[in-house]
């Protein structure tokens, strides 16, 4: 207990002297006090001033967001810029394919009609017969009323009654109008 009683008096006077040099180095560090949080003013004048710098503040705030929102606005329509360029690639490319498609088809169809041509009609009635019915309904519309006459009459009934249906329906003008 004596040893700190001893010790009392030392602290008091080293806590004395430590103080005022503390304030002192504290006052020499510019803004050492200061604190980072706004000072609340409520007199007239300076609510103004407040007033004043907020609604400056606040144009080159909305400027900025602006911007912002200009240069996202322009990155969006880059974007869309170059998939619309994509697509117009991949739009030629499938034209391209569809013209050499539809003139294969074409040349095939008129070579196909050719061979049907020459066939015996019960040969060709027997192939028809097993393959699609649209398909061979559209290669019977091609050959020459003559040979599409015996054609379905050497075929079963039932599929060339179906054969029949389908011309009949393509040549139906409500069936077939363009729907644009």
């Amino acid at each position: 207990m004596t040893n700190r009683n001893e010790q009392l008096p030392i602290l008091r006077t080293l806590r004395s002297l430590l103080l005022p040099a503390a304030g002192a180095l504290m006052l020499a560090i510019p803004g050492a006090l200061a604190e980072g949080r706004p000072v609340i003013v409520t007199s007239a004048a300076t609510a103004d001033e407040i007033r004043e710098f907020c609604t400056n503040i606040s144009d080159k705030a909305r400027d900025q967001r602006y911007l912002l929102q200009k240069q996202e606005l322009e990155k969006l329509q880059q974007d869309v810029d170059s998939r619309i360029a994509t697509l117009e690639e991949r739009r030629a490319e499938y034209e391209d394919w569809l013209k050499r498609r539809n003139d294969f088809l074409k040349v095939a169809e008129a070579g196909l009609i050719e061979i049907y041509k020459k066939m015996p009609a019960d040969a060709a009635a027997a192939q028809l017969e097993k393959i699609d019915p649209e398909v061979a309904s559209a290669i019977v519309m091609k050959l020459n009323p003559r040979m599409s006459g015996q054609i379905l009459s050497e075929m079963e009934a039932e599929k060339a009654a179906r054969l029949a249906s389908i011309i009949a329906a393509a040549s139906d003008p409500n069936t077939s109008k363009d729907p644009s």
